[in-house]
Order: C-alpha cells, then structure tokens, then sequence
C-alpha cells in the first residue's frame, strides 16, 4: 500500500510557518487601505453642530449690592493739646484709660504761672490802695470846695475872690478824674489776675469728653512749646460703642447710594464674621473736589485725568461688645436694590454672540467678560439686548429683552419672548475644550 503525500515543509524537514507570517503583506496592505479609508471619510464628512452651553431663564429674588472699602473712625474724636508751654510734670493716664469730662490727664509745671499769678496780685492790691488814695483826695477837695462857696454865699460873693473858687473847683474835677484812673487801673489788673488764673487752670490738662484715650504723645519731663502751634498730647475717641465707616463710593454707583440704606460689612480681623451698618451721608462733593480746592490753595497745577473719581460717604456702625477699633480696614456691601419674582438670565448671555453672527472668536462666541463696572456700562439698565436660544433646529435663535438691573452674575431682563424656564445659551463648548467664565455660571 502507498503512503499518504506528505507536503513541501515536512518532505524538506522544515518547521511549518504560521498563517499570518505566510500573509503578513497582505494583512498591511489592507490595514493602510483602512486607514487611508478612516482619515478620507473624516475629512468629507459634515462637521457636527455645536455643543451650546445653557441656562435656564427662572424667576427669582435679586439683591443688588454695591462694593465700597475704608476704614472705621470714631463718631468724634478729639485731639488734645496744651496752650501753654513748660515742663510736663505728670502724665496721669495712658493708652486704652476710659477718662471722663474734666478729668486731669496731665499737668504741666506751673511754678512761673504761680509767680505770675502773685506778681498780679501784688499789682491789683496797689490799684486798689490808689483808688482809696485818690477817693480821699476827691473827698477832701469836695469839702473844701463846699466850705468856701458857704463863705461866698454868706459875704455876699465879696470872698473868697473868684480865682480861688476857680482853683477850688479844679482841684475837684482833677481828684475825680484821678480817681477814675485809679478805678481803671484796678479793673486791668483784675483782668490780668484774671487771665494769670486762667493760665494757671490750664497748666492742668483735662479731658474734653467721655472717652478713650487711643493714643498719647507725651511724657513727664517732656518740655512742650505753645507759641507757634498747639502741641498735640492725646488722642481721644468718645463713646466707642457708636462708630463710623467712612467709604469711597465709585462714581458709576454713587447715584444709586441713597441715605438710610441698609448696609453690612467685614473686616480682616474677624473672617466670615459680617457687621451690619446703615447709610448716613453721602458727600456731594468727590475727591476731585477737595483735589481742586488744594490745587488752588496752594498755586500749583495738578493733573486729575486719570484718576479714580469717588464720593465718601459715612455709615454708622453698632459697636456694644467693642469688638471693632478704629482703623480697621472694612469692605461694605451696600444694598442698593431688590426685586421679587423677577425674570433672571446670566450675564454671560447677554455677551454670547455666535459664531455665524460675527463673534470674534473662533470657538463660537464665547466672550469672556471684562470687568464688572464694564459690563454694565456696556449693557446698560434699560437697554435693549440680543439672547439666544437653542432653536428646534439646533441653532441658536435670537430673542429681544430689556436689561433691569444685575449683580454682577444675573441681570433681571423683561421680554415678551423669553419665558421663565426657556434655556438662555450662554458659551460654546467645541470638543469639550471651551467652558463659560465663572460669573457664568449657576
């Protein structure tokens, strides 16, 4: 019987090789067919619409702030000084005392004043000898005048000779001017007595109001000069339970700071901790104003086109515990507007242009927003704004609205085709790259 045919490989007495390896030409001939097939059916074939991102137009509540920054001060505060000059003898408060009205905080040495104060003394009790003296005289002349007009009247005018009652009569009128005199002397050294007094009074430095005394500026030994300006000693501040925060007031949101609105505010000493405060003036005047007014004053030229134009403006400030001191740096937020049940929409919806539509960039109008005070100078309460929505097509279809006030995040809009619920676009998202800027976002 004939044996069975036996193939090449096993005649030869060579391994067999696998399939593959016998095709692997052909198996990468047609992978680059593949390939080649893949990258020519994505270049013709249509691009996929955009990815909108949305938001939903709801009705809601906005509270419209605005942002102010300064520093607490006491209601008043008062600067102490001194109006004479000398040694300072003894300080007798310090830092942080409560002090009340009249109290003596220092004493300034009054030794001079003393001897000024004997020296007066001295001169008043010599007017006042002088008075006595020239009364006497007065007296003296009157009664002699009185004497010799007696005579007269009894001589029948024969003696004494006329030139004596003349001379008589005289010597009156000089005693009683000279008395005058000596009067008038006595009441400028009364005066001056008076006004020693008063130096030596001050000499002993006192407290003008209830308070805390927040700063000291002198010690004892320390000599102070008064002839030229008022030497400073103390700072004061009075009733430190009530305080004031003086803010500056951008001049895009002055007109909507009206007094006796409700205000809150922090401070770096008590983070997330919030105070709250209430409007009680806004200046008419801005910092421009008092620029100018120094700028004249002292005869130069000052430059005031780029600076910041803002209005001060004074909230009063609760402070029962005492937990706030003055100059603490504080950011305010005032409420200046809020509304109920209003038509609310992202800000970024009214800056979302598409692509089609003449946007500038190239990821389908995603616009990121410029600074806040921009935004709203450049959209403006009461104007009339573009939105889109997400059309039944897929494409964005434009909707009119009136801008109301914003936040800052979300503006109140009215508009007869923009129902609450309905999806606001508000950025594109091309290959889940671009995202909307976070004031966008809910």
């Amino acid at each position: 019987m004939a044996s069975e045919p036996q193939d090449l490989d096993t005649f030869l007495g060579t391994k067999r090789r696998p399939w593959w390896r016998r095709n692997l030409r052909w198996i990468i001939i047609a992978l680059v067919v593949v390939v080649l097939g893949l990258l020519v059916s994505r270049c013709f074939a249509p691009k996929p619409p955009p990815s909108y991102i949305t938001a939903p137009a709801e009705k809601g509540a906005l509270s419209v702030t605005v942002s102010a920054t300064g520093r607490l001060a006491p209601i008043r505060q008062v600067t102490v000084g001194s109006e004479i000059s000398g040694l300072v003898l003894k300080v007798l408060v310090d830092v942080n005392d409560r002090v009340t009205e009249g109290q003596p905080i220092a004493i300034i040495d009054p030794s001079r004043l003393d001897d000024t104060i004997t020296q007066s003394r001295a001169t008043l009790s010599a007017n006042q000898a002088a008075v006595a003296q020239t009364q006497a005289t007065l007296d003296e002349a009157t009664a002699q005048l009185r004497r010799m007009e007696e005579v007269s009247r009894l001589s029948g005018g024969k003696v004494p000779a006329k030139t004596e009652l003349d001379t008589a009569r005289a010597a009156v009128a000089r005693a009683r001017a000279n008395l005058r005199s000596a009067q008038a002397n006595v009441v400028s050294a009364q005066a001056s007595l008076s006004s020693n007094q008063t130096q030596r009074f001050k000499s002993i430095i006192r407290s003008p109001v209830n308070g805390v005394v927040l700063a000291r500026q002198v010690d004892a030994g320390q000599t102070v000069a008064a002839q030229f300006s008022t030497p400073n000693l103390f700072v004061i501040a009075q009733d430190l339970t009530h305080m004031k925060l003086e803010v500056a007031i951008d001049e895009a949101d002055v007109g909507s700071v009206k007094v006796g609105l409700p205000a809150s505010f922090t401070v770096d000493a008590f983070p997330g901790r919030t105070f709250p405060a209430q409007i009680t003036r806004v200046d008419l005047g801005s910092n421009l104003t008092a620029s100018t007014a120094t700028t004249s004053a002292t005869t130069s030229t000052t430059t005031t086109a780029n600076q910041v134009v803002s209005y001060a403006a004074i909230l009063s400030v609760a402070n029962p515990d005492l937990t706030l001191r003055p100059g603490m740096t504080a950011t305010a937020t005032i409420g200046v507007e809020k509304l109920d049940n209003a038509l609310l929409i992202p800000n970024g919806a009214l800056r979302f242009t598409p692509q089609d539509a003449g946007a500038k960039n190239g990821g389908g109008g995603i616009q990121f927003g410029p600074r806040r005070e921009e935004q709203q100078k450049a959209i403006g309460r009461g104007s009339k704004q573009t939105v889109y929505v997400v059309g039944s097509d897929g494409k964005p279809q434009k909707v009119e609205v009136v801008t109301g006030p914003s936040d800052g995040s979300r503006t109140a809009v009215t508009s007869a085709q923009l129902k609450p619920g309905m999806k606001v676009i508000v950025g594109v998202q091309a290959n889940g790259a671009a995202k909307p800027a976070k004031d966008d976002q809910n």
